[in-house]
């Protein structure tokens, strides 16, 4: 199953488009188990074929093991009675289920960031086999969505893009397979954007040097590391420090040394002969192991935001220096 970036156009895909409904505990956040804060109780899906033509659905709710009553907030939101849920079948049997109807070849397209990190969240938690030894590349819709009408990322509602698209709304929200619907319809309206806009989710890291994520889009470049003990080991690794252009791969000279102003992102800028200014971010980020890793991003930059970075730069050893 194709599950992590490769060269393989994924064009030549199926996509699954997803959405979950999940519950907590009826008790409130500081009564959840750390190890399941949310549990699935539906999954909904459609399938569309490389020119985004509807071949499947998938539909199926989850009988919960952990949260066995429904949180009031939940139940609001997605009206499911408990008494159906009693008669569902297990999320391992529903998880099967819904693997086979994805396939051997797909990629997963869903609204937001979330449903990956919860669907592999359960998945380890009761026991089955990861969907892939790393990051999973995905299509997220509402990000391609806010990019492609607005031209930043902005976390619009499923509804408001629905209405946005002249989409004829004629099933209701908020359950699993109706927001998959929709999904899938706005997907199609902006299916020549995606290529150049698809994203990893990190639940799982890259175990080795080989399997890190190098990929390069239209207008910047991101690299997903493996693991490190600590965050001194990880900023100190030769690949998220280094300077080469990320184009053309030749040596750069040091703009703006690296720097950081929450100790979580940090920046740095160089000037490369051929391809000008350009810009790398380091974001240190917890895996669920434990491990330290970083994602990079790396992007030419106009010389007005140089400048912005380089007041940055300087606002923070002018804070050094007073600290001392």
């Amino acid at each position: 199953m194709t599950r992590v970036f490769t060269d393989q156009k994924v064009s030549d895909m199926n996509y699954i488009v997803l959405d979950l409904e999940w519950n907590q505990s009826p008790s409130g956040k500081n009564y959840s188990n750390k190890n399941l804060p949310f549990e699935i109780v539906e999954i909904g899906a459609v399938k569309l074929n490389s020119y985004f033509k509807e071949v499947g659905r998938f539909s199926e709710l989850v009988r919960p093991r952990v949260y066995k009553n429904i949180n009031h907030i939940i139940s609001n939101i997605i009206h499911i009675e408990e008494a159906e849920l009693r008669k569902a079948r297990s999320f391992k049997e529903v998880m099967q289920s819904f693997l086979e109807f994805c396939g051997t070849n797909y990629i997963f397209c869903t609204w937001g960031n979330l449903d990956l990190l919860e669907l592999q969240r359960n998945m380890k938690y009761f026991g089955l086999k990861p969907l892939s030894a790393g990051p999973v590349c995905f299509i997220d819709v509402q990000k391609i969505f806010a990019l492609q009408t607005e031209g930043k990322k902005y976390q619009h509602t499923l509804e408001y893009a629905v209405d946005y698209c002249h989409i004829e709304k004629d099933i209701p929200f908020h359950r699993a397979f109706a927001d998959a619907y929709y999904t899938a319809k706005i997907l199609a309206r902006i299916r020549r954007k995606y290529r150049k806009k698809l994203s990893f989710d990190t639940y799982r890291i890259p175990q080795t040097k080989d399997a890190e994520v190098r990929i390069t889009f239209d207008s910047y470049y991101k690299y997903i590391s493996r693991g490190f003990d600590t965050k001194k080991d990880a900023l100190q690794d030769a690949e998220v420090s280094e300077y080469r252009c990320y184009l053309c791969k030749r040596k750069t000279t040091e703009i703006i040394p690296w720097f950081s102003t929450n100790s979580k992102h940090y920046y740095s800028v160089v000037q490369c002969k051929k391809h000008g200014l350009i810009k790398a971010k380091n974001r240190i980020r917890k895996a669920e192991s434990g491990q330290i890793f970083i994602i990079k991003t790396i992007k030419r930059i106009s010389e007005d935001e140089k400048d912005v970075l380089m007041e940055k730069y300087q606002k923070t050893l002018s804070e050094a220096y007073q600290e001392s």
